[in-house]
């Protein structure tokens, strides 16, 4: 790596290992040190402070596929959690310099005010052709260590972020009601609906955003922890409940499936991103470890009730398999398809895929990923229940899947 005569020559070095011993040389560009975590790529050209505050990327070292971030510098009011949980941020160049108005202070200052160990000066276009050959990766970035073979025998000996419970670190504490004190929106979003329902959203690594589109869209929101058991949740009343978008492996969080299984049913649930996981999985359904994940803010979504593409936000790693959901159901014939029509709500395409549960009846596939053909979605017919693997909450990304909201809300109503 060649910096001389660039802003990077002074700069102490940094490498980053991959369990599989392939390392990228770099330069140190946040705080310093030594930080393990699974490396993935996120394929957004803006939008980085939402995505590193994300709690979605919680126990990961993460890749910025273009070229230059930082540019605008960084906002405290466009953080999506107080807290950044990611490990580690790699990129090939790292804006020291940045330029807008709202700008607080640059980002390498900002990681290393938040603890962050960064590393630029990459090529990340091979890193990230890498991953996309060879998956996701446990990973190290250092700038105390740079002994390759010491790092290649630290990073294979951590532990894989799919046997951690990372869904415990990212939560709260304890239950609290939100209220939005963000004014920074107040200029180009509509003024919050009056609350017409009461929602408690389970904080499995939930982001501002989400938060703040609920109480918008007429909602007053309480945020319960993780491992809230149901009859808690049942005692007070509320109108829906939401399962929220976070990191990691959800068979990890078995006091949060236990939760959605006996929840499903008896009030109207809503589970996003990781959060339509917990509600698969409460019915029976199979995860899978999809090879490098879906991480970006620019990924096409087929909405099968409406026929149309969604441009989509999204932060996983794992995916529901939906023929574990149960046996496929034939639509032969009208009186059948209507009746699902019906059940749904919406007007199902006719190359949606229904499966029978045998808890909770029949489930329908609403949405899938055009890259990879994935479920992105999934609506209980017969109970007031559905999710999106997608993030509706725009933060970072479009407004194109805000309808989510509307249609929990639609739910309630047809509730009360």
């Amino acid at each position: 790596m060649k910096t001389e005569n660039t802003t990077a020559q002074h700069k102490a070095p940094a490498l980053l290992m991959l369990e599989d011993g392939t390392c990228f040389e770099g330069v140190s560009c946040g705080a310093t040190g030594e930080v393990f975590g699974e490396v993935c790529f996120n394929t957004a050209v803006v939008g980085y402070l939402e995505i590193i505050s994300d709690p979605s990327y919680t126990g990961q070292i993460l890749v910025m596929t273009y070229p230059q971030i930082g540019n605008y510098g960084v906002a405290r009011a466009d953080l999506q959690s107080e807290k950044l949980g990611l490990r580690g941020l790699v990129a090939h160049d790292i804006n020291e310099t940045p330029s807008n108005f709202r700008s607080e202070m640059s980002l390498p200052e900002f990681l290393a005010t938040e603890g962050v160990v960064a590393i630029s000066q990459v090529d990340t276009r091979a890193l990230t052709q890498h991953i996309r050959d060879n998956g996701s990766l446990r990973a190290v970035i250092s700038t105390s260590d740079l002994d390759r073979a010491s790092l290649l025998k630290k990073v294979q000996a951590s532990t894989p972020l799919s046997e951690q419970n990372v869904t415990q670190e990212v939560s709260c504490k304890r239950a609290f009601e939100y209220l939005d004190k963000n004014e920074a929106y107040d200029f180009i979003l509509k003024p919050a609906a009056p609350a017409q329902h009461k929602v408690v959203v389970y904080d499995c690594g939930v982001t501002a955003s989400l938060l703040r589109n609920v109480q918008r869209a007429g909602c007053a929101v309480t945020v319960a922890p993780w491992n809230t058991p149901a009859q808690d949740i049942l005692t007070v009343k509320p109108d829906g409940v939401i399962f929220s978008n976070g990191p990691g492996n959800p068979e990890q969080a078995q006091e949060t499936i236990a939760a959605a299984a006996e929840l499903l049913g008896k009030i109207p649930v809503l589970g996003v991103g990781f959060g339509m996981q917990i509600m698969a999985l409460a019915a029976g359904a199979e995860i899978e470890r999809l090879k490098f994940g879906h991480h970006g803010c620019n990924i096409p979504v087929k909405n099968l009730t409406t026929g149309s593409t969604e441009i989509t936000t999204q932060h996983h790693n794992f995916g529901v398999v939906f023929a574990s959901l149960g046996t496929a159901l034939a639509q032969e014939g009208a009186d059948a398809k209507a009746a699902l029509d019906n059940a749904s709500g919406n007007a199902l395409d006719n190359d949606a895929p229904v499966v029978k549960n045998e808890r909770f009846g029949p489930i329908a596939l609403t949405h899938t990923n055009l890259n990879d053909q994935t479920p992105e979605g999934i609506s209980f017919l017969d109970i007031p229940a559905f999710g999106v693997q997608h993030h509706p909450d725009e933060a970072s990304g479009s407004d194109e899947s805000h309808y989510v909201f509307t249609d929990f809300i639609k739910l309630m109503d047809a509730k009360n």
